[in-house]
This record gives C-alpha cells, structure tokens and sequence, in this order.
C-alpha cells in the first residue's frame, strides 16, 4: 500500500501534459490536496501553465511546450509542490440544492434499486436526500459532476448494457457515486429521478455551477413542482 509520502507522483500524460497524484482512492482529504495544489500552481508556474484539470486524487497539468519541456515542467512542479501543507488545503466550496422529481417515470431504476437494497422506494429517496455529497471531479460530458459518497446501501453497479440516450437532467446512482446527466446522452448508470435544474448552459459563459470541491444536497419535488420549474417529463428510451 502507497503511503503519504509516496505523493505528490509525477506522470507523464502526452506532449504536453503531466498528471500529479496527490493521493488513493477517494476521499475528502485528498481532494482537499489536490485543490490546494492547483492554487499553488497557478500562483507558482502561471508563466508556463495553460490549464489545470483536477479529479478525485490528481491534478493534469497542461503546459507551454513552447516555453518549457517535461523535465524543466516536472521540476518546477516538484518544488512547487514540497511543502503542500494541510492548512492551505482548507477550502470550502459552494453548496448547491437540486430539487429532484423522484418517479419511475423518469427514473426507470428506482423500484429495481429498492429491490435489490430490500428497502422501499421511499427509502431509497431519503437515503439519497439525505447525504451531503462532493463534487470529486467533472467529465466524461461538459457539466457532469462525479458526487460522492451515496449510502453503502444504495450501492450499485453500472448497467450492463447502457442506455442509448439519457435525458438531460436525470439522476443517477453507480456504485458509490451520483451524478445529474447535464445533456442529453448516452449512459449506464441507474436512474433513479430528474431534476429541473440546468447543469449545461455554455451560453450563460460557464460550463457547470458546479466546480471540484463544491458540495450538493438533493431534495425531493412533486411532480407539479418539477413541472412548473421547467421538468421534462419525457419518458426515457
């Protein structure tokens, strides 16, 4: 097992690319590293840095080739990063509430998930309501936040054969994480309800509301709430 000071790791990722491992697996702690270490690379190489890409225990860091090559960039990041501090890695993001419409209409897995957890339907939605979860990283799509943890039992392995098209705004559940689809797209999680709220809007001048480091509650709608907000009801395919 690595240990604490087996990090930061340095990897190259491309012509002009490094990933920095600031920790395993997934937790607070060492997301709270890897945001710190992305304000001391912006405040230490922004004469170099083109753009930074944090994730759950890694940092990519995208460089200059024109002004840097990969051993001056690893160096610099090496010393940069030496003294990272637990201190300076308390930061707190912003908290987001999403209303989310919990149905079999619009969240096909819903009842599938209760049965395999032997819970009801009404325990499935308060467990999922009632955890606070961080955004631990963004992708595979513009806007989509990875949420963790969700309750040990509501656990559940992705679909073994994914859906072609996932509404946008559909919640879903995979393993120990949750997620919002931001568009409309192709996806094996399960899913478990839908939510008004817009997480894709390129043209308000941001990607997502949501940034690595935020934290989001759920809380449940009616369905004439979800409606009057601007809900699609649209089954899914």
């Amino acid at each position: 097992m690595s240990k604490e000071s087996d990090f930061p790791k340095l990897v190259s990722a491309g012509a002009d690319a490094v990933i920095v491992y600031l920790g395993e697996g997934i937790s607070v702690s060492v997301n709270q590293r890897v945001l710190a270490a992305v304000k001391v690379v912006k405040d230490q190489l922004s004469d170099v840095v083109l753009d930074l890409v944090p994730s759950y225990n890694s940092l990519m860091v995208y460089y200059n080739v024109l002004s840097i090559d990969e051993p001056e960039i690893r160096e610099r990041l090496r010393k940069a990063l030496a003294d990272l501090s637990t201190d300076s890695s308390e930061q707190s993001g912003k908290r987001h509430r999403i209303p989310v419409y919990y149905d079999e209409s619009v969240g096909p897995d819903l009842a599938r998930i209760a049965d395999m957890n032997n819970c009801s339907v009404d325990d499935v939605i308060k467990m999922h309501t009632e955890q606070t979860y961080r955004v631990y990283a963004m992708g595979f799509a513009p806007g989509f936040a990875y949420l963790g943890e969700v309750a040990k039992k509501l656990r559940t392995p992705r679909l073994d054969n994914p859906r072609k098209r996932i509404t946008a705004g559909s919640v879903a559940i995979a393993e120990s994480q949750t997620a919002v689809y931001p568009s409309a797209s192709p996806g094996g999680w399960n899913i478990i309800g839908r939510t008004s709220t817009q997480l894709y809007n390129p043209s308000s001048g941001t990607i997502s509301p949501l940034n690595v480091g935020d934290e989001v509650e759920f809380y449940a709608v009616s369905k004439e709430q979800f409606i009057e907000e601007g809900g699609d009801t649209e089954a899914l395919s």
